[in-house]
């Protein structure tokens, strides 16, 4: 049986992490509320610039200069994958469902060649222990990207595609839907595929559409990467803040039965002083 002061121990030290991860909850709960933000801002602009890219494709299609790098339909032999992970721990099976999600697409795809790009500390970490193929990594903004971060990422893989080292990038990354719910996503982002237009816009151009179109497609896979990354971001944000919220309530549970199970060993203690006081008195008449 632990002694009491190896139970006050324990309480105290259950006590110094309720108070470390009930602030990690606070601080990630401002987080996210701000990642929100930027996710409800920038979901908007990724729509209307999926559809106006839709709508100059549609419109340059008669154009016989429309061809594009961006655009090259080749058999997928040579794949990239960019995964967006986190880069710290803590937030629940965030970055566990990703790796999962990124071991079972390198599995459906062994029979091609696949690159990786690892956005995140966590995914880097452990396919580089793997030895996995990863051509390019970055690290140190995934929880507030810049636009600039996704362009540095977008210009390898566009300058890649165009030289024609990969046939297909794709996408992988969480998307937030509550605090209690991220959704896992792959998508396709190159060679680039006009979304279908549902209503027709008549758009006057001032310049040939197949000029807008050639600006357009580098900045729609900036975009999509830079929409993926805020998406990310927040649900990290939302992983993490569930995961301290859960790690609090537990705390306070152990430290609720450490209390009791302390105050059973006092109590046993006592007894059994007593007994032996009263034992010592009654031998000595």
């Amino acid at each position: 049986m632990p002694s009491l002061i190896d139970i006050r121990r324990r309480i105290r030290s259950v006590k110094s992490t309720q108070q470390i991860t009930r602030a990690m909850k606070l601080v990630s709960s401002a987080k996210l509320r701000r990642a929100q933000d930027r996710v409800m801002a920038a979901r908007p602009y990724a729509g209307m610039l999926a559809r106006l890219l839709a709508d100059v494709a549609e419109s340059a299609k008669s154009d016989e200069r429309l061809v594009h790098p961006l655009l090259a339909e080749r058999p997928a032999e040579r794949i990239q994958l960019i995964l967006l992970t986190a880069d710290r721990g803590l937030a629940g099976a965030f970055n566990t469902n990703l790796i999962k999600a990124a071991q079972k697409f390198l599995e459906e795809h062994a029979a091609r060649h696949v690159e990786m790009v690892t956005a995140g500390r966590k995914g880097r970490d452990f396919f580089r222990k793997r030895g996995a193929k990863i051509s390019d990594e970055f690290v140190a903004f995934t929880e507030k990207a810049a636009h600039k971060d996704a362009a540095a990422i977008a210009g390898k893989v566009i300058e890649r595609f165009a030289a024609g080292e990969i046939d297909a990038v794709y996408l992988l990354f969480n998307e937030f839907k509550s605090i209690m719910t991220q959704r896992l996503v792959v998508t396709r982002v190159l060679p680039v595929t006009a979304p279908p237009e549902v209503v027709p816009i008549d758009y006057i151009y001032e310049k040939p559409p197949v000029e807008l179109l050639e600006k357009l497609l580098r900045r729609y896979v900036e975009i999509e990467i830079y929409h993926a990354l805020l998406e990310s971001g927040a649900a990290q944000q939302a992983a993490r803040m569930t995961a301290m919220d859960a790690a609090t309530t537990n705390a306070a549970e152990m430290i609720e039965n450490l209390t009791l199970y302390m105050n059973r060993v006092r109590q046993a203690s006592i007894t059994r002083e007593i007994i032996e006081v009263v034992s010592g008195a009654a031998g000595v008449d």
